[in-house]
């Protein structure tokens, strides 16, 4: 949605915590290259339907796991993920996430690859990668490191506990804390405020990405081809069976 210099984008799985699907991430992908190119937008929101902001990947998504077992994980990361959070980051218009609720695995990254975080106070966070047997993607291991510390960005990433959101607040995840019922319609205010600024914002946004991150591209890469060994071995396997049949994973190290 459109209103004024503001886009407002809305994942829209609400019964699924709005994980995504191979299908929702190109869809994403052209919509945040349409809004990039779009002059009449100077800000963009994104958000969650219902009462979640992204559950991360969507495990029973056909494209990506058949049969119990994970596809090309280097080639999901590639073609799906790797668009999205790049647009994010390099589009030169505040990008401000609206977190609804919860913000797992690659929600977590989209949020994070977002400029800005308005958060609900019932919202929590997580990596979740680790839980399943794979890696964090979506732009995690090269954001959270630079925004909390590279300790405590392994500590989320290794034990994939749920972080809430007052506690996201004091490690700096968190742009402003509301109630749950105020998370979009604040970040929305909060948009058309950097929408009213000049066009700086966007340069500050690429001279920051590219001075305090480095090469993205190659960061995002990088996460792929990590992924992709992931992907293939037999405890990734036993955990996206055992996240299906709602058990507690038996890995084997291997």
């Amino acid at each position: 949605d459109i209103d004024g210099a503001v886009a407002t984008i809305t994942l829209e799985r609400p019964a699924a915590y709005n994980a995504v699907t191979r299908r929702l991430l190109r869809s994403l992908a052209l919509t945040l290259d349409e809004v990039t190119h779009d002059e009449a937008v100077r800000a963009v929101v994104v958000t969650g339907a219902g009462k979640g902001f992204c559950a991360g990947q969507a495990l029973d998504d056909a494209d990506l796991v058949r049969d119990g077992e994970p596809a090309d994980m280097y080639a999901a990361i590639v073609e799906g993920f790797n668009p999205v959070i790049h647009a994010l980051l390099t589009m030169e218009k505040p990008v401000i996430a609206a977190v609804n609720g919860g913000a797992a695995g690659a929600g977590f990254g989209i949020a994070l690859a977002c400029d800005f975080r308005i958060v609900a106070q019932t919202a929590v966070f997580t990596t979740a990668f680790a839980k399943i047997g794979l890696v964090p993607d979506s732009g995690v291991s090269l954001l959270l490191p630079r925004m909390i510390g590279y300790a405590r960005a392994m500590e989320f990433c290794m034990l994939s506990g749920k972080v809430d959101a007052p506690t996201a607040q004091t490690l700096g995840l968190i742009t402003e804390l509301v109630p749950f019922e105020d998370v979009v319609t604040r970040a929305q205010a909060f948009a058309a405020q950097l929408a009213a600024g000049p066009k700086a914002l966007g340069l500050i946004k690429r001279e920051l990405v590219r001075n305090a991150l480095g090469d993205v591209g190659a960061a995002l890469t990088c996460e792929a081809e990590i992924q992709g060994i992931a992907g293939k071995t037999s405890d990734a396997r036993e955990g996206i069976r055992a996240f299906g049949a709602k058990r507690a994973p038996h890995f084997a190290g291997h």
